[in-house]
């Protein structure tokens, strides 16, 4: 029988070139996670090389993880253990084969939740989720407070009967949500969407009862812990027990580890608010009562200083001391009074021997020209101007009839 080959045909190492390039350069498979029991595990000076396989045995893989990544693996592969890998695929020419580069093994089943946390949980951490800065305080005497929690879960019932107990009249707002499974995450978003956009709470609490790891997965949901971070009103939680700490009780403004507890916080309790009234009270008074002792002793001690002082001696001192100051002031506004009084005769009576009217009553006469200028040489005159001559009483019109001039001789 005679074959003829095509000048297609790969050689080996085509064939397996094409087979490596196609693995090693798959997006899934260059990253990928794979579970399954590792059947066999042999450490080498190289790394460590195991197989991992289906529990039912119908498929297995050849794994590797070189030394310098062993120290790095969370779950060091054991045989007969269930594992979670990640690695990528490698093909080896010269054998033919292909196995998995492992970076990373986990534990299966509840280790992988674990981790996921984990990863969550560094990743919030990073974002500032946790830090108390960005916590709100809750309000002392909150009017209003919403509710969010399961209506069919008993911690429902422990809130209610708890405010109740503690703060009658209080408004409760009930937003019901699913705490537990697959819808919890969505149905715990909403509930708080619903008490923000009604605007009336001061307080949420977000609560459920306690319960296996399982069923609080949606208190560690990253849309719940973001909903809780995200909320404009101070929320305080009450998940579970002191063992079941979740990523929403570290975002949380405060956390508690019961429903009953969170209500306690919540609201202060009436018995204890007329306690701390009346401390307040009797603080008042003691406070008064001392304020008003010390003043009593103060007023007492002012009193004995006076009387030690002699203030009633000293009063009379010191009128006797104005009446002497009033007489010495008496004294001399007298004396200055008469000293006026014969200046002011001094100066009348130089005044008047100073007045020209005096001049005229002794006899003298004033003689003036028509212009009212006063005549003081004959020179000036002519026959017949008429002059007014002034005299001591009255005046008189004379004519000038003759104008005599003399000449003064030494």
């Amino acid at each position: 029988m005679n074959f003829e080959f095509p000048d297609t045909a790969l050689s080996v190492a085509g064939i397996t070139n094409y087979i490596q390039s196609l693995l090693e350069e798959d997006k899934i498979l260059r990253q990928v996670w794979v579970t399954g029991e590792v059947s066999s595990a042999n450490h080498h000076r190289s790394g460590l090389f195991f197989t991992l396989q289906d529990p039912d045995g119908t498929a297995g893989i050849k794994c590797v993880a070189w030394n310098s990544q062993v120290a790095k693996l969370v779950q060091i592969p054991a045989v007969g253990e269930q594992i979670i890998i990640l690695g990528s695929i490698r093909l080896y020419p010269q054998r033919g084969e292909y196995q998995l580069t492992i970076w990373q093994a986990i534990p299966a089943g509840v280790g992988l939740q674990a981790l996921r946390y984990q990863q969550l949980r560094n990743r919030l951490l990073s974002e500032g989720l946790f830090d108390e800065e960005r916590k709100q305080p809750l309000p002392p005497h909150p009017q209003t407070i919403a509710v969010v929690t399961s209506p069919t879960a008993a911690a429902w019932g422990d809130i209610q009967k708890t405010l109740k107990h503690r703060y009658p009249g209080l408004q409760v707002l009930f937003s019901p949500a699913t705490v537990q499974g697959e819808q919890a995450p969505e149905s715990i978003v909403k509930a708080i969407a619903r008490v923000e956009k009604d605007g009336r709470a001061e307080v949420l609490i977000l609560s459920r009862g306690g319960g296996a790891v399982e069923e609080l997965a949606c208190f560690n949901d990253e849309r719940v812990v973001r909903a809780v971070a995200e909320c404009s009103i101070p929320v305080i939680t009450g998940i579970g027990h002191q063992r079941d700490e979740s990523l929403v009780d570290l975002v949380a403004d405060v956390c508690v580890h019961t429903p009953t507890a969170a209500a306690e916080l919540v609201v202060p309790a009436l018995s204890e608010l007329y306690a701390q009234h009346q401390q307040r009270i009797d603080a008042l008074y003691d406070a008064v009562y001392e304020v008003r002792t010390s003043a009593e002793n103060q007023l007492q001690t002012l009193r004995n200083r006076l009387q030690r002082l002699g203030l009633d001696r000293q009063v009379k001192q010191e009128m006797q001391k104005l009446q002497w100051k009033r007489q010495q002031l008496l004294q001399i506004t007298s004396r200055r009074s008469q000293q006026a009084t014969q200046h002011l005769e001094m100066l009348r009576q130089k005044l008047a021997t100073l007045d020209p009217k005096a001049v005229l009553n002794r006899g003298y006469a004033v003689v003036r020209q028509e212009n009212g200028a006063i005549a003081r040489t004959a020179t000036e005159l002519t026959v017949g101007q008429e002059l007014l001559i002034q005299l001591g009483q009255g005046e008189v019109k004379v004519k000038v009839t003759e104008v005599t001039t003399k000449t003064q001789k030494d």
